[in-house]
């Protein structure tokens, strides 16, 4: 089974509320989507191999399905990424705490809990799913002990969220996951403390968040190929 591996991360909440304030600009930046071009697309054969490139082709094609229903969006996204093999940071990245972009998990054919959770946000967000809808959730995943990251989609703003995860890949009512626990959420337009598992605290906007990582300059690189 796919599941995050206890590291450093894992007891310090301070590092993840850090990373989650970064994602909060990269969302804000990236907000117009993806744009998975020729171009892209190429780059990425000739970075990662013909495999890659035919995962980003897949992607692609993905991402230019027309559905109406936003159920079917958030199915067939979960369902794509989680066909991706798990990985630990470590031993993918040689680094703890590192933070793949979409296109670094399509050419690695490899993620983390984390990366799971933004590609299924960045992808959702370029098939018109609103990022009002959509909260990247730091959440303790209880029958592993661990801390764990998925993607939580509200119909509604006082909807009980949809769960998009890895750990288990059938997309669950946030009731129905008492194995969840949630700390933290965001998206593009802010940071929230949990209260429970339907609602939060906002704790402010990405406006006021200072940047402190690579990862929006590196996501913005790669889309600019």
């Amino acid at each position: 089974m796919n599941f995050c591996i206890p590291d450093s991360r894992a007891n310090n909440s301070s590092s993840w509320f850090l990373m989650l304030m970064t994602m909060l600009l990269v969302s804000a930046v990236l907000a117009e989507g993806l744009g998975l071009n020729d171009k892209i697309i190429n780059w990425v054969g000739k970075k990662y191999g013909v495999e890659a490139k035919q995962r980003a082709e897949n992607w692609r094609s993905l991402l230019e399905t027309e559905l109406i229903l936003e159920k079917d969006k958030l199915t067939r996204v979960n369902n794509f990424f989680n066909e991706i093999p798990y990985r630990d940071d470590f031993e993918n990245w040689d680094n703890k705490d590192y933070w793949a972009t979409p296109i670094e998990m399509i050419g690695v054919n490899a993620a983390d809990c984390e990366d799971y959770a933004i590609a299924k946000y960045f992808s959702l967000r370029d098939m018109g799913v609103s990022s009002e809808k959509l909260r990247i959730t730091y959440v303790k995943a209880i029958e592993i002990n661990q801390a764990h990251m998925v993607l939580a989609y509200y119909q509604k703003p006082d909807a009980i969220p949809l769960i998009l995860d890895n750990l288990k890949p059938d997309i669950r009512s946030a009731d129905k996951r008492n194995d969840l626990v949630p700390v933290y959420s965001f998206n593009a337009e802010g940071l929230w403390l949990a209260v429970n598992r339907g609602s939060g605290k906002r704790l402010g906007n990405a406006s006021k968040v200072k940047l402190w990582s690579d990862l929006r300059e590196k996501m913005k690189k790669e889309l600019s190929q």
